[in-house]
């Protein structure tokens, strides 16, 4: 009876580290920012480089820049921003109507 006890005993030990070991890799433990944040936070970022491009833009038009490149890598920048999150709430969709057309 005594080795039942202590198996059940390493069981649930067991049983326990595992659970520990599911929640550090999920992320509930160690404060891990979800999806939704850091999506927006990426959306956010793009937004305040497309401006800064379009503000750079205007300050050569208008003369305040002297130095093309500089304009035109910023816009290449937030382009490249853009097409990324375009890319990464396209796949997102697709992986959502995928998860919705699975049956059940």
């Amino acid at each position: 009876m005594t080795d039942m006890k202590s198996i059940s005993q390493n069981v649930g030990a067991a049983r326990q580290n595992i659970l520990q070991r599911a929640e550090d890799v999920m992320g509930q433990s160690q404060g891990v920012t979800p999806f939704s944040e850091r999506m927006g936070d990426a959306i956010r970022d793009v937004a305040d480089s497309q401006k800064a491009s379009a503000d750079l833009a205007k300050a050569y038009e208008l003369g305040y820049e002297n130095d093309l490149s500089k304009v035109m890598v910023s816009q290449q920048v937030s382009s490249v921003g853009f097409q990324l999150v375009m890319n990464v709430r396209n796949k997102f969709l697709s992986a959502y109507k995928d998860i919705m057309n699975t049956p059940v």
